[in-house]
């Protein structure tokens, strides 16, 4: 038996842009991507925290220190320049490791560099 669990969080990041003529995808900063140990093409869920939506999309690398977070394709209909958001990353787990795994929580600033 396996649980999941999250595994990163990029807590409240602020949305650069927004894409609609893109396949799909939110581009994030790579130091933002390092810092929480996302992989590109990782699976992720944003939550809006303006309002209130929610979606799956995976993750495409945006240029270091560029501060970037994109919402590209029909994602960029559930979010707006300016909109905070939470990336969110889980994983499967054994009971047992589940016990001891402590996720990687990121905190952003209002330019969507690492604060802590």
């Amino acid at each position: 038996m396996t649980i999941t669990l999250l595994r990163a969080k990029i807590h409240r990041a602020t949305v650069t842009d927004a894409n609609l003529d893109y396949e799909g995808s939110i581009a994030i900063d790579k130091e933002l991507i390092d810092a929480a140990g996302l992989a590109r093409y990782e699976l992720v869920h944003v939550v809006n925290i303006n309002t209130g939506s929610r979606l799956e999309t995976y993750v495409i690398e945006a240029p270091a220190e560029s501060g970037t977070v994109c919402l590209n394709g029909a994602a960029a209909r559930l979010g707006a320049k300016g909109d905070k958001v939470i990336i969110l990353a889980y994983a499967q787990f054994s009971p047992e490791e589940a016990r001891w795994f402590k996720p990687a929580i990121i905190h952003v600033d209002k330019n969507n560099k690492v604060v802590s």
